[in-house]
């Protein structure tokens, strides 16, 4: 995706799909990740890469969560 990543400036609909999406893509590398462990012969540089997108794409996951669920103050 090459447009900007300020959250500020989407719509929630948006955040939404794009949510969806960083989600099917978390799965998809949870995935691959333990096929990779699975086999006998993990490539441990690739099973690092992997783990730190994955970590990346938690961390925007966070990110949009926060900005579609409202503060509320009690």
């Amino acid at each position: 995706m090459n447009a900007p990543s300020d959250l500020s400036m989407k719509s929630d609909e948006v955040l939404r799909v794009e949510l969806a999406v960083f989600k099917r893509e978390h799965r998809d590398l949870d995935d691959s990740i333990r096929a990779l462990q699975a086999g006998s012969t993990a490539d441990q540089i690739t099973l690092q890469r992997l783990k730190k997108k994955k970590l990346l794409l938690k961390d925007k996951i966070a990110q949009i969560e926060d900005r579609l669920t409202p503060d509320i103050i009690a």
